[in-house]
């Protein structure tokens, strides 16, 4: 019998070594490969309205030798034809990784859009022990390499032309659309100011604007929540990674920030005092050089197109 459970036991073993190896070789070889567009439609626009298109790109993480991604990424103005881009920051994942960014990106030169920085915009990755995660959001590592955020933002500004709204505001004309757009730096790194907000969001609706945006890199809760009680039609973020490791039928199992894991990734509904909007967090292009892995949680960019609402009913939502 001792004979029969030890052969048991070792079948057993080796069943786990072998799926654990292959999940491994799966969401390192495989999955972070497997470049997805995620489509949705959000109804919010007035009646009558033209469809909008939002290309939403976050947490790109680049690295100079990342040509797969890079030639991905600069596929997507002729496949998508967004009106509209939506970056939430993280794009630099090397001290080269401007180089790739270039690749990635210059064919959205001229497409209007908005951005916001995340800390690995401003700081170069360093390893870490990802069980840490499962303890809480991470915190930051003393003395991390520096990374060149004023030439991402000379680029994003002078060369594709977009906004930046790191605690500031701005209104874009976009296809006959006038958008009020505002935004934090990143709130994991507590680099958010939204008592600036206000008075900066009071001036944009002054000017009537047919659709108002919040966006930040971090879906923390009081983010989330200074935005829809400010007024945003809806609201962008990435971060989390969707998890960048997710269970199967549960999801993800963490988010890096205080928002529910049900709501780490992909199109939702944030609530507070009585007033919901839609919420996209993306689950993102990229990962660190140091954990290099997907699992169950496919590298992504959103394509939202904003329609009209029912001119009849006055109502709209998200599908």
């Amino acid at each position: 019998m001792s004979s029969a459970l030890g052969r048991a036991a070792l079948t057993t073993f080796g069943v786990v070594g072998a799926v654990g190896v292959g999940t491994a070789v799966w969401g390192m070889g495989v999955e972070r490969y497997l470049y997805t567009v995620r489509h949705h439609e959000v109804r919010i626009l007035p009646a009558g309205s033209a469809p909008l298109r939002i290309l939403h790109l976050s947490d790109i993480h680049m690295a100079p030798w990342q040509r797969r991604k890079q030639r991905w990424l600069a596929g997507l103005a002729d496949e998508l034809h967004p009106d509209l881009v939506v970056n939430t920051g993280d794009n630099l994942g090397h001290a080269e990784g401007l180089t790739g960014v270039r690749a990635a990106l210059d064919p959205l030169r001229g497409i209007p859009g908005v951005y916001v920085h995340g800390s690995n915009d401003h700081d170069a990755p360093l390893p870490r022990n990802p069980l840490r995660y499962f303890s809480g959001p991470s915190t930051s590592i003393p003395r991390p390499d520096r990374l060149d955020v004023g030439a991402l933002d000379d680029y994003l500004q002078s060369t594709l032309g977009w906004h930046e709204l790191n605690n500031a505001a701005a209104s874009l004309a976009v296809g006959g659309h006038a958008i009020a757009a505002f935004g934090v730096s990143d709130a994991h790194r507590h680099w958010d100011r939204l008592d600036v907000l206000p008075p900066l969001v009071d001036d944009l609706k002054a000017q009537s604007p047919e659709l108002t945006i919040g966006v930040s890199h971090a879906p923390y809760r009081r983010v989330l929540d200074s935005f829809t009680g400010l007024g945003a039609d809806m609201i962008f973020a990435g971060h989390t990674h969707g998890g960048q490791v997710r269970m199967p039928g549960f999801g993800a199992l963490v988010a890096n920030c205080d928002i529910p894991l049900d709501q780490a990734r992909g199109l939702s509904t944030w609530t507070n005092d009585g007033r919901s909007v839609p919420l996209n967090v993306s689950a993102g292009v990229g990962h660190s050089i140091y954990a290099p892995v997907r699992f169950a949680c496919r590298p992504e960019v959103s394509l939202i197109t904003l329609t009209a609402v029912d001119a009849d009913s006055g109502s709209g939502g998200a599908r």
